[in-house]
Formats: structure tokens, sequence, C-alpha cells
């Protein structure tokens, strides 16, 4: 953690920030990544942000985690295309849009099925693609978002030596043939839209031979808009490459052209915030566009979303990273352009009077140093806000950034500022905010108690215990980011393996429990049941059950949480196959770690979320309002706006208070739904969905200043169930009793065509926006061509009070004994109303021809139970 300087009598940390933080490092040998303000290296770009078949259709990931995430391109398959279920360009382009996405990249050859692409070999390949190329044409017609990607590697694939190549052929030795069929696809695509844009050569790296594909197509006239190739190496190859590429454009007086590198990183980095900072920071410094690699499920942000609303550690990053504004300054870190090592990026914002950094990659200690901090700026003194983003697995939901420092630090006479951080963790990444100090307050607050134990420093008794690992490292970068490298196996079903863990807590109190695993929901022994069930005890009392989740493969991971009460000192913490109070294990999980974290009273269940760091819209920020919380506050008048993304580990009601002061008025909206009016009232018992929930605070009259927004268990109660089973059933709807993690029956077989129906009746107390909660299960996959798995989004069409239906999408819950919930906006009427839901399989674009590989499902999610809320209570 950076060393907190406010938990000091204020004298004596005065005393301490003008000493110890304005003089270099005491520590010899301590690593320091330097922030120079006053080198700007241009506006901030933000094109890290892309993804490759990140989004599955509308809704999944969810409008909020879309936006969040800041969205600028997205690569995806051609419109009806059989390679993976969902992710059509002409479905995703949409939402993607909306949400604040620039460009769709097209991979057109992704309308032939597997990979390589099965294309036939010579002239009858060419003109089948010919034909297939005009038709995705005319389908997208003039639309200023999509760019067209004609070919994919084309040296593995129609252009190199294999099966499916045109013939036999490397274009990497002879690249007439390739050239040629690009020279016909190029003008092909403008001839249909003379303002189409065109990517490529889309290879799977930056081949030296891209020079003379660059030399053939300025001499014939079908140079693409955007020069596209792979970049699934490093972060210092990201640099390097991009550099030789302009070399060559100076070199060819051509350009410079924008650069989308379509696919980066690997599995081991993805989810993981230390990790993909590194990768961040050198497409930021390259100003280029980049999407994160599809290598596991679509529709998930690759690996940043979990369900279709709950954001990991690395979906925070994005996060922050989208909300940068201003431009980016020169940051020189150890060991520059290493990946391994801690990198960074840094923006300074004068309108705002801000300045951001993101970092991370190492252990241990390292020093951050800023230079050149303006005093015109930002005063003699700044304010400093730190905050870690850690990793929480690829499907572990994660609350925002934990807090790490709130404070005010003078400002060095050579206008430098040192944060000395002593134990940073490798697979966190950091967020630094600078802010005008001398006006508002700071949290003095003690971090609480935190600490992770490794499943492998367990002891353990019994047999079928194994440690597995390493797992993915630098050297092995196709295989998974865990925790410690290893992870332990053996509670499975027959074993009798049990892991203890010895923990030692400073102070009485009640602490949360993470466990992190993973259960494969192919594997034999879990496909049957799904979750797998493990015994937990402190100190051998206290038994309970955890139910630990399936997912797509192993040491993807997950966590469970729950909490412990444990007195200060010594304790056993143990995971068993077995408790001879409560039974048996069914299944099969393995284990990664455990966190264990001290449950503070005075903040538990509550956030805070400064207005001045929020996504501001025509509202500027003031620093001269004395007691504010925070550096400032953010003014808004009529059509200004704040936007707080606030996280809830729940569907539920939230107690929602916003500080402010004058006497204008705003409008509340939650998640795209009108809430209440700010001004009348400062705080309302909102129903935020579970994961990512977006509150737009809008100026309507006078002027209001907004100082932050917090958040609070609500006294509300949750809204009661409505069994799925105690609904009308028509057609071949049926109720089954065969799913043991339900909470009664689960009605099945809703779709097939409208016939085939649930029907709930729900009660509303008021008239107006609503929430309406689905707990569902979803396992249908379509058969995969290669390493993906093919999850497939069922969705339902949903009708209130037999209007016009509304097509909600249902990710995948991996196994249909696994349920999960997902939150859609209806307006109700008071009293009692209808919800029904059918289904039917969708056709493709021309709405007559359908889907030969089972990648559009017929059905409507297993329906568990649903309950209903008016989105503000009261």
């Amino acid at each position: 953690m950076v060393q907190r300087r406010t938990v000091l009598p204020a004298a004596l940390a005065a005393l301490l920030a003008t000493t110890l933080l304005t003089t270099p490092p005491a520590t010899a040998g301590t690593s320091t990544l330097t922030v120079d303000l006053a080198a700007p290296t241009g506006a901030f770009h933000g094109g890290a942000a892309g993804s490759l078949y990140g989004v599955y259709g509308d809704g999944v990931p969810s409008g909020n985690a879309l936006a969040g995430f800041y969205p600028k391109t997205l690569a995806t398959k051609a419109q009806d295309g059989p390679q993976h279920p969902g992710a059509d360009a002409l479905e995703v382009a949409k939402p993607f849009v909306a949400a604040g996405g620039r460009d769709v990249y097209v991979y057109m050859t992704d309308i032939y099925r597997g990979f390589p692409y099965q294309r036939a070999q010579g002239q009858a390949g060419i003109d089948d693609y010919r034909a297939k190329l005009t038709a995705q044409v005319k389908q997208a017609g003039q639309n200023d978002h999509i760019v067209y990607v004609p070919f994919n590697e084309p040296e593995g694939n129609w252009y190199g030596t294999g099966q499916y190549s045109y013939n036999n052929v490397s274009w990497l030795t002879d690249p007439q043939y390739f050239f040629a069929e690009w020279k016909q696809a190029h003008d092909l695509i403008k001839r249909l839209d003379p303002h189409a844009r065109i990517a490529g050569p889309n290879t799977s790296l930056l081949y030296d031979q891209v020079k003379g594909f660059l030399q053939y197509c300025k001499a014939n006239d079908c140079l693409p808009d955007v020069v596209t190739w792979h970049e699934l190496s490093s972060p210092g190859s990201v640099r390097s490459n991009v550099d030789k590429y302009r070399g060559w454009e100076r070199e060819l007086g051509i350009g410079p052209l924008p650069v989308n590198l379509d696919e980066y990183a690997y599995r081991y980095h993805l989810s993981v915030p230390g990790q993909m900072i590194q990768w961040m920071s050198a497409i930021e410094d390259s100003k280029v566009d980049a999407d994160l690699a599809y290598w596991n499920i679509d529709g998930n942000l690759n690996d940043s979303v979990a369900e279709a609303n709950k954001g990991n550690g690395q979906w925070w990053l994005f996060n922050a990273y989208g909300r940068l504004t201003g431009d980016t300054v020169r940051v020189t870190p150890p060991s520059p352009g290493q990946q391994y090592t801690l990198q960074g990026i840094a923006t300074l914002d004068r309108a705002k009077r801000q300045s951001r950094v993101l970092f991370g990659g190492s252990n241990g200690a390292a020093d951050v140093r800023f230079t050149h901090v303006d005093r015109k700026l930002f005063g003699s003194r700044v304010h400093v806000t730190v905050q870690e983003i850690p990793w929480t697995g690829q499907l572990g939901d994660s609350p925002a950034p934990r807090p790490k420092l709130d404070t005010e630090l003078a400002v060095a006479a050579d206008g430098s500022l040192t944060l000395p951080f002593t134990d940073l963790a490798e697979m966190s990444a950091y967020q630094v905010i600078l802010s005008p100090g001398g006006s508002g307050t700071t949290d003095a607050s003690p971090l609480p108690w935190r600490h992770t134990y490794e499943a492998e420093d367990a002891a353990h008794t019994g047999t079928g215990w194994s440690r597995n690992g390493p797992e993915g490292t630098p050297g092995n970068v196709g295989k998974f980011a865990t925790s410690g490298d290893y992870n332990v196996g053996g509670l499975r079903t027959g074993s009798d393996v049990k892991l203890s863990f010895a923990v030692d807590v400073p102070q009485d109190g009640t602490y949360d429990l993470s466990v992190f695993s993973n259960t494969y929901n192919k594997y034999p022994s879990v496909a049957g049941q799904g979750p797998t069930n493990v015994f937990l005890r402190v100190d051998g009392k206290d038994p309970r059950q955890l139910i630990l989740p399936v997912s797509y493969e192993w040491v993807v991971w997950d966590h469970t949480d729950t909490r412990v009460p444990l007195t200060a000192g010594r304790h056993t913490i143990t995971l068993a196959a077995a408790d001879p109070e409560l039974g048996t294990t069914r299944g099969d999980a393995i284990i990664d770690k455990i966190d264990l974290a001290r449950v503070d009273p005075a903040t538990d269940g509550r956030a805070s979320y400064e207005a001045e760091y929020a996504d501001l819209a025509g509202a500027p920020i003031r620093y001269d309002v004395r007691g504010s919380s925070g550096p400032g506050v953010v003014t808004l008048r009529r059509g200004a706006s704040a936007t707080f993304w606030v996280h809830a580990d729940h569907d539920g009601y939230a107690t929602v208070g916003f500080d402010r002061t004058g006497r204008g008025t705003a409008r509340v909206d939650v998640n795209g739904q009108p809430g209440f009016t700010l001004g009348g009232r400062d705080t309302a018992s909102l129903f935020l969905s579970a994961g990512l929930n977006r509150l737009t605070v809008t100026g309507a009259t006078g002027e209001l200043r907004l100082d932050r927004v917090r958040t609070a268990p609500s006294p509300v109660p949750g809204p009661a169930r409505v069994e799925a089973e105690s609904g009308v059933l028509t057609g071949a709807a049926q109720r089954s009793d065969g799913f043991s993690f339900a909470s009664g029956q689960v009605v099945t077989a809703v779709g097939d065509g409208p016939g085939n129906a649930l029907t709930l009746r729900v009660t509303a107390k008021q008239a107006g926006p609503h929430v309406l909660v689905v707990r569902y299960a979803n396992a249908e996959e379509s058969i995969p061509t290669h390493y993906n798995p093919d999850p497939v989004a069922r969705h339902a069409d949903i009708a209130v009070n037999g209007g016009a239906a509304r097509r909600v999408l249902f990710p995948t819950t991996f196994h249909f004994n696994q349920f999960r919930t997902l939150a859609v906006p209806v307006d109700l009427r008071a009293g009692t109303n209808t919800i029904t839901f059918t289904a039917q399989e969708l056709p493709d674009w021309d709405g007559t021809t359908y889907n030969q590989f089972g990648q559009r499902s017929k059905y409507a999610p297993n329906v568990d139970y649903v309950s209903v809320a008016p989105l503000t209570a009261g």
C-alpha cells in the first residue's frame, strides 16, 4: 500500500509531507515511475478499449457494462456468419454505437465455417467469396460505423499453404495471388459503397512483407483506409512495430493512416489489471486503436464482464482508462517497454485541473514521482487520491476500486511530488488522481486489514490432493492467470481431502472471506449436478456449506463470498470435501486462494463517489468550496451532467444520497430509467441491479452544486418472489423438479413458437418504472469449430399486460443447474399485471433463412422465479 500520511496528526503529517515526500526515495534501488506533467504527448486517445467478439448482442453485455467500458472499436463476425454464436455485425452495431462505440470492424471472412476458413480452392473459392462480399455490403447499406475487413490472417488461410489455400502458395513468398484478390475485393466493396472504409491486410503479426503490400496498393490505388495487424506478442512489440510501420509510410509517401491492432493480449494477460495496464500504456503511447483478443467466450468484453452486468477488475481498469481526459504526458517507467514490469499511463486535463495516472505490473516497493507540478494550476498543495483495482478472476464480480489514500501534500520547491508505495501487487492496477488542494476535506479513515492465503500453502489431509501448475506464466501465456501460479485440487466426490489455512487476524470482528475456485462444467463428475458443494469450518466449529460455481473450462476463476466472526489472533479455516454434520461433496473443484478482509462496521455496505471524479459533460469543477468532500464540487446547470458508475453486490434497494448545495434542481436517471428529481429531496431508496449501475445526474433548473453520491443499505425490503411454477403454462412449457439449486420447481421448454409460453401475475403498488428480476438458467451451446467454447445466449420475448414484446438476451450460466439473475426494466400499472415469456428461433438478416449450426436458440431460458420492484421506493 502507499504510505498513509493522513492517519497522523495534521501538523506531523504536514511535516512528513514536506520532508520525506519531496526528496529522493530513502530506500536505495527503489523503482521509480516518473510522470512529467510538463511533457504532453498528444490528446488522450483511448484506443486500447477495443474488443474482438466482445459483444454477443443487445444486452450481452448489458448496456451499463458496455458503456462503462468506454468502447472505441469492435471487431466482430460477418452478419449471419457461422463461426460462432452471436456477435453478428449488424445486430451488435446498434447497441455498440449507442454505448459510445465508434467503429465496428467486420471480419467478412467469418461468413465461412471453421478456422482456417473453409473456402473452396482456386477460382471457385474466389467467385463464391465475391458473392458473399456483395451480399454483406448490400446488407449493411451505407453505414458510417462499419469498417470492412475482407481478409483475416491471409498467410494462414487462403494465401498460405493449408487445405483451403487458393493454390498452396504462401503470399509471404509469392504475393501476386493475394495482391490480385485484395485488389478485386477492395474495388468491389468501393464500387458497391464508394464511402466504405476497408481495413487490412490483417496479418497475424506485422510481417516485413506488409511493406510490399503497401507498395502494391499505392501503385494500384487500393490502399486500405485502416491498416490492421495482430499483436499477440508483448507490449514492447506494440511500440516498435507501430514505429516500424510509420517508417514505411514515410518512406513510401503514404498516410499517415489509422492503425487498428485488432487482436492483442493472451489468456494469461486478460482479466488481470496489472497485466493489461502494460498493454494499454503501449497502445496509448502509440496512439492507435486495438481490440482485445478472443480466446474464450464471446459477449463478455474479453474476460471483462461476468454474467451480463458484473464487471471484474479488468472492467474497472477500462472504466478508469476511459475516464482519462486531456493530454497524455510522458511517463518514464523503471524498465521502459518491458512486459511484466511497472508501467503506466498519465494524463493532464488543464480545464479540469486534474492529473490521473494508471500504473501497475510489479510486486513490492516503488515510487511514483511527479515532476513539473504547475503551481498556477494546482496550487502549492495538491489533493491526492489513490485507488487499487485488484484482480478478481475472469468471472469474479468486483466492487469499485479500493480506496488506498486520500490526503493533501505539499509540492516541493522544484515542482515535484513523490508517492512511495510499499507493497504493490503485480496483478493489481492503481490509480492516482491529483487535484488542487486547500479547500476540500480528506478521508483519514484507516484501511481495512486484508490478507491473501494461497491454497498451495495450506496444510492438507486426506487422499486425492493435488498441486496443479504452474498455470499461466510469462513463459506460457496461453494458460490462464492464477494467483501464485499454482492451485489445489482434491475437493471432489468421494474424497476426504481437507485444506487447512492458518490465518492470523489483528482484532476481534467480522471478516469477509472470499474463496477463489473453479469447477469445469463438462467434467464428468460435475456435468450431472453443476456447482460443487464444499464445507467450511473455523477452528473446527460452525460448519456451513459453500456452493462453488461452474465455468466453461478449468482454471477460469470465480469467487464465492461469505463472512466469518474471528477473534484477534490465530485461527484455522478449513475447506473440506466432507463434513460429519452436513454431508459430502458432489462435483470437483480446484482452489486458488482465499482472501480475508476485516469488515469495518462504520463503512460496511457503504460507498462514496466524488462528483469531481465522475464522467462530466458540461459541468465545471470548483475547488474553492470549503469543507467539500474530496477536493471540490461540480456545478450543474441546465443540461450539464455527471455520470457515476455505482456497484451493488445484489439486486435490491440501496439508500442513495446526493450531497449538494444550491437552489437548483436536477434529474436523476438510474440505468437509463427516470428516477427522481434532486432538489426536493436529497436521498432516495433506489433499486440497483447486481453489479454495475449507471447513475446520471443532469441539471434541470438553476444551479446545483453536487459534491458526491453515497450509497448505503436501505431499510426497504426486497420484493417478494413470484415462483415460475405458479404461472400459467401453455403448449409444451412444463414444470420440472430436476434442479437442486432452484428455489422450487423450474419452468422449462418455453419457446419454439409463441404457443409454448409462461405467464406470471405480479402486483405493483404504484404505476411507473419497475425492475423485473428474472432468476434463470441457460447452458445451451453450439458445436464449436476450434478452441473457443460456443455458449448460446437464449432470448425471451417479454410482454407486459399483453403489449408489444421486448426481446431480452440471457447469457449463459454454464449449467442448467446454475442460476443467475438478470434485471429488466419494465413499466407497470398499479395493481395486477401479467408478464408473458415466449421465444422462437430468430432468422438470419434476410428474414427467411435460418442458421444450420444451432447458433440461434429456439428457447427462452429456464425460469426459476421473478420479482418486480419500483425503481424508486415510495
